[in-house]
């Protein structure tokens, strides 16, 4: 073969060469492109928003927008409508992630057009027509769980005395001292309130079942994730499970965020 077209030949190889690194890379920038980066989380009843902080940090760092919704509790409309507001401002598609009650709240406002995908954490999965407390009937409760019947304005507060064992036995003492007496005031009507939606119908949800739940059981959680046709993480940890093993429950958000196209 002469010299010059010994360095065509080679020249075409290379160019073909570089074409292919080039167009893998842009394969693979793209498909990272994909990835959801905005994470809405919904507390539950008898917590705030800073439970999350966990999950937060975890998120935060590895590049994702976190935003995190501070229920009123006074009502599933008036919680619905503090997650609808988070999810206005979106620049995107987002993660609705909701903890405990936090999953009713979650359903009723999945609708909306930024959620991409919902992941359910120790939380209600219910289907149009459902109430939170229509599941937690389904089974008798647990009795180390602590829930107070409400007092007189309508409110529902934890036992003091179950507050620990019965809500994060897997936190330190101190702490669920302070998250009982930061507990806030959650409205039984919200608990009872119907859902008129099932976004996971046409969207994608995970559910994170904590094994040793003493306030939504184990076995109800299950139940609602497979009649939900959610992806199912069963960890092992109490009712705060976000707060105890937040590195897991990030992995799952995180496995969402991925995965929905």
């Amino acid at each position: 073969m002469k010299k010059s077209s010994f360095l065509k030949s080679f020249g075409s190889v290379s160019f073909l060469a570089i074409l292919f690194v080039l167009i893998s890379g842009l394969s693979s920038f793209s498909a990272q492109s994909k990835v959801i980066k905005n994470v809405v989380l919904v507390h539950g009843a008898f917590v705030d928003g800073s439970g999350y902080k966990g999950v937060y940090d975890i998120l935060s760092k590895k590049g994702y927008n976190v935003t995190v919704v501070q229920n009123p509790l006074t009502s599933l409309a008036d919680d619905v409508r503090a997650t609808k507001d988070a999810l206005d401002k979106q620049d995107g598609p987002a993660i609705l992630v909701g903890h405990s009650y936090g999953g009713t709240v979650i359903t009723e406002a999945g609708d909306h057009p930024n959620v991409a995908a919902l992941v359910y954490v120790a939380a209600f999965q219910l289907n149009e027509g459902e109430s939170a407390i229509d599941w937690a009937k389904t089974e008798p409760a647990s009795p180390k769980s602590g829930i107070l019947p409400p007092d007189e304005k309508g409110f529902l507060y934890y036992d003091k005395a179950k507050f620990h064992e019965g809500f994060c036995a897997d936190l330190p003492k101190e702490q669920a001292d302070f998250m009982y007496a930061s507990q806030g005031r959650f409205s039984a009507a919200a608990l009872a309130a119907k859902v008129t939606k099932a976004p996971w119908k046409t969207k994608p949800s995970y559910g994170i079942v904590a094994t040793q739940d003493e306030a939504i059981l184990p076995s109800i959680q299950r139940k609602m994730y497979k009649n939900g046709n959610s992806k199912i993480t069963e960890i092992k940890g109490s009712h705060v499970v976000f707060i105890s093993h937040p590195q897991e429950v990030a992995d799952v958000i995180i496995r969402a965020s991925k995965e929905v196209k």
